[in-house]
């Protein structure tokens, strides 16, 4: 699709972040061929779904299939819940206890692991006369939150002869899903505790999407698929086959300036690149204040007019520089950072790589400022 500045977006920046619904909806179905047969699906929609918009994904996930919601905070899913969104939600991270009264209140399901958890949902009961929902997380291998599995038996059993709990299920998450030797560890830890409980009419939760890809001897009734979601591929084990995912995320600014710097200029700050030749420079609204990390500077490129072309100079706050010597292009024209223009396309990997890190931080950094445009 062409842009230019009398085109449809409601944005007042020369910069966006474009989302493909149909893409999501897509990726969902794509992941729900390898779902065990009637189990339920979970989609993690955790940091504003990894920069996608949570608020706006929810309704799509859903239409598409899913049946809970993942987030990382109370106010995560609060925001789902001011936005209408009725589906079940569960806190992925660990809650302070002092917000089991809201999480009560709004009908939103919490993770527990510790005694406290336990007097909290009693206090939230006594006040409210609100039963807290609550999963039970168990800690497998990943040493971040949970309880282990030599006191997960008692821990879950405590928590069903209380009647002030609503108990909905258990899970654990894995560390290293994409190597297996590590992943059938955990899972023989989590099926330690799952085969020493009362699990009729639980949720028994273990899989993400690198899981749920590659382990369908792994016995669960509901998956976690959070990256899968939206198009990045996940880490898998050596040899195993990739799904068919779709990118639903694309990054555009228009250009707003292009001249022609003589040889021998410096260009952005501190003159990291300097012209050999006469170059034509176009410059963009978007920074390393948007999530388009500095580190990136002279070392990536955009895509105008269905042409590559090299990011020049440091990537400053708000803004950075093309050399776009060797291309037909004029103010107002959209200049891909990532996504599709013509043949040409750039996909988040290429910069994970060069700094080192993993799409999900970067997809994350990108819902700093950037408006979210949804398009089919």
């Amino acid at each position: 699709m062409k842009y230019n500045r009398s085109s449809y977006l409601n944005t007042h920046r020369d910069a966006w972040v474009e989302i493909n619904l149909d893409s999501i909806e897509k990726n969902i179905l794509e992941l729900k061929k390898y779902l065990k047969p009637n189990a339920k699906l979970f989609a993690v929609v955790k940091a504003d779904a990894y920069g996608h918009g949570a608020v706006m994904i929810a309704p799509v996930l859903l239409a598409s299939g899913v049946d809970f919601l993942g987030v990382s905070s109370i106010d995560e899913g609060l925001q789902l819940r001011e936005a209408k969104i009725t589906a079940p939600i569960l806190v992925l991270g660990a809650v302070p206890v002092w917000s089991f009264d809201w999480a009560a209140t709004n009908n939103i399901s919490v993770s527990v692991f510790s005694d406290e958890h336990i007097e909290a949902c009693k206090q939230t009961f006594e006040k409210l006369k609100i039963k807290p929902k609550v999963h039970v997380k168990i800690d497998t291998g990943m040493n971040r939150i949970g309880v282990s599995p030599e006191k997960a038996p008692d821990f879950i059993k405590k928590i069903q002869a209380c009647d002030f709990i609503e108990l909905e299920g258990i899970f654990t998450h894995f560390a290293t899903a994409e190597t297996r030797s590590c992943a059938y560890e955990q899972y023989k830890k989590f099926r330690y505790v799952i085969d020493r409980v009362d699990t009729k009419g639980l949720l028994i939760h273990c899989c993400n999407t690198p899981a749920v890809i590659s382990y369908n001897d792994f016995e669960y009734n509901m998956a976690r698929v959070g990256v899968g979601i939206y198009g990045l591929q996940p880490d898998l084990p050596e040899g195993t086959p990739k799904p068919c995912l779709r990118p639903a995320m694309s990054l555009r600014g228009r250009i707003t300036n292009i001249h022609t710097a003589p040889e021998g200029e410096g260009v952005s700050y501190s003159h990291t690149f300097e012209t050999t030749k006469p170059t034509k420079i176009a410059t963009i609204p978007i920074g390393y204040a948007d999530g388009v990390f500095r580190g990136l500077s002279n070392k990536i490129y955009g895509i105008v007019n269905g042409k590559r072309v090299k990011q020049i100079g440091n990537i400053t706050m708000d803004q950075m520089m093309f050399d776009i010597t060797d291309c037909e292009a004029n103010e107002g024209d959209t200049i891909t950072l990532l996504g599709t223009d013509g043949n040409e396309s750039i996909q988040i990997d290429e910069w994970a790589k060069i700094l080192n890190t993993i799409h999900y931080e970067l997809v994350c950094a990108l819902r700093v400022r950037l408006p979210r445009v949804y398009t089919r």
